[in-house]
């Protein structure tokens, strides 16, 4: 019979083998995950097999998070995350003779993750959660933490990639798109508005999550209370926008981005509310005058890289992102592109906001 694939790496935590459970974790989209449970004393922890083509570099992850989980606790902060566990061989991190990565957590009994912000308290806690984990990090010198994926959120980049990508692009794919990527070159303004934002000493790099959705985030299964966030390969230095942008992009509309319901697609004005005012109310004396007063920019450069990501996928002939048929990544692309046209509007009327410098 062939043995599990961690059970090499499992052996190199503790023995002997036959005394733990495993069971598998499915909520991850990146990551293999498995609880394991100690016979005995009934207490668990997690398994994860780090995904080396998505991160080429996992010993960067690793280190990353312990330089985050000892300044926690050197600082004795009221931020939790979950704690690392070691190998036998002192590290974090285990490579098997298969040249998978893996590392152990803590497992946080008693928490769930969410998939959608259901109200707006939901929404409110998850950004006053990544706030919280920004501002704990403020005195942190970034230069210790490195870059996992290089460029990530890098909106002037991607623009050029897509303008790249509409030169290669068969004549089928153009003509279908012609209407959607005239309507993103349009919008040049926002790579631009990207490149004064990270030239300018006013918009100062800081401890990012870059990966700020909902799912990210424990809440207590009997509160409903937050407990921590977690999933924290892609944290790196980066820019305020990040974050904030995506949880305006993912909690604030009516339809998810899979979604097709084009004629659907709303802001929330309470949900986009709750989400600002809940980030910017923690964060508020640590960010810098120019940074409060773009604040509302952050919504319309994460949803406009992510349209130009599905697209340029699109265009490339679907490259990067899973598609479950021709024209997937093309349906994206325009549901992002509503998205940012709504925004503009519900920006300009409610807040009397329009991104220029």
């Amino acid at each position: 019979m062939k043995e599990p694939s961690y059970k090499e790496a499992l052996e190199a935590f503790a023995n002997p083998f036959q005394e733990f459970s495993v069971e598998q974790v499915t909520n991850g989209l990146i990551n293999q995950s498995y609880k394991i449970t100690d016979r005995n004393t009934r207490n668990s922890f997690l398994l994860q097999q780090i995904n080396e083509h998505v991160f080429e570099e996992p010993e960067k992850i690793q280190q990353n998070y312990e330089s985050l989980w000892k300044y926690i606790n050197a600082k004795k902060t009221s931020l939790r995350i979950p704690e690392p566990k070691f190998f036998i061989n002192k590290r974090t991190w285990f490579v098997d003779q298969n040249k998978r990565y893996w590392r152990i957590f803590e497992f946080l009994e008693n928490t769930k993750t969410l998939t959608v912000a259901e109200n707006i308290k939901e929404a409110g806690a998850v950004a006053e959660t990544f706030a919280n984990f920004t501002a704990c990090f403020n005195d942190f010198n970034i230069e210790k933490l490195q870059t996992t994926i290089p460029d990530f959120h890098n909106v002037s980049l991607r623009f050029e990639k897509f303008k790249q990508a509409l030169k290669t692009a068969s004549a089928e794919r153009l003509g279908k798109s012609k209407v959607l990527f005239e309507k993103l070159l349009q919008r040049e303004r926002y790579a631009k508005l990207y490149q004064v934002f990270t030239i300018s000493g006013e918009f100062r790099k800081r401890i990012i999550h870059h990966d700020a959705k909902i799912s990210n985030v424990l809440f207590d299964i009997r509160s409903g209370k937050v407990v921590c966030p977690v999933d924290f390969d892609t944290v790196m230095p980066g820019y305020f926008f990040s974050d904030l942008g995506d949880m305006i992009r993912t909690m604030s509309c009516t339809e998810d981005e899979a979604s097709t319901n084009f004629d659907k697609i709303l802001i929330r004005k309470e949900f986009y509310d709750a989400i600002v005012s809940a980030y910017s109310g923690v964060l508020k004396s640590q960010l810098t005058a120019s940074e409060n007063k773009y604040i509302h920019t952050a919504g319309l450069l994460m949803i406009y890289m992510q349209a130009l990501r599905f697209l340029t996928d699109y265009l490339q002939n679907d490259r990067y992102y899973q598609v479950s048929y021709k024209e997937h990544n093309h349906d994206r692309a325009l549901n992002q592109t509503v998205l940012l046209e709504k925004l503009e509007v519900f920006l300009s009327e409610h807040y009397n906001f329009i991104a220029e410098i």
